[in-house]
């Protein structure tokens, strides 16, 4: 349990820095843009990083990019792969409203996914997604951080990259 309160507060510490930096890049209320975003500034994170694309007419979503921690999540590359292409049908509908709202709104959002989809219902994603917007007001890709807890021979910290 203790490990468990570890790797959630570390995962916590790492959304405060991701959404502190995003939002200093803010300017006058217009959401950053890709082309904003210096992937140096925030290193360490890196393996747990994505880029999801959205896809206007229909409303889709693409990881353009997935870090190299998310392949341990998934068993298999998720980059360029559309979300029905990752995920199973209920897990893809949760993703779908999820970065819907988070498109309709403009707002960041943060959450918990359970990886029982995958069959290891012990395991679950701490994740936030961040808007961005290469006009600073239509959300156009969304940054994405996730921490996975739960896991058998995590670090020391209790968290180990997503």
């Amino acid at each position: 349990m203790a490990a468990q309160m570890g790797a959630s507060a570390a995962a916590a510490r790492a959304h405060e820095e991701l959404y502190a930096y995003w939002a200093q890049l803010r300017r006058r209320g217009r959401l950053p843009g890709r082309e904003d975003i210096r992937p140096a500034d925030f290193k360490r994170l890196l393996p747990t990083i994505s880029l999801i694309e959205v896809d206007r007419e229909p409303l889709d979503f693409r990881l353009r990019l997935a870090g190299t921690g998310l392949y341990s999540v998934y068993g298999r590359e998720i980059t360029g792969r559309r979300l029905s292409e990752v995920y199973n049908s209920a897990a893809t509908d949760y993703w779908r409203r999820e970065l819907g709202s988070l498109v309709e709104s403009r707002r960041p959002s943060v959450g918990v996914h359970s990886l029982a989809w995958r069959g290891a219902a012990h395991i679950s994603i701490l994740w936030l997604r961040l808007p961005l917007a290469s006009n600073g007001t239509d959300v156009d890709m969304i940054l994405g951080y996730d921490a996975v807890v739960g896991v058998q021979g995590d670090t020391a910290s209790g968290i180990r990259a997503a």
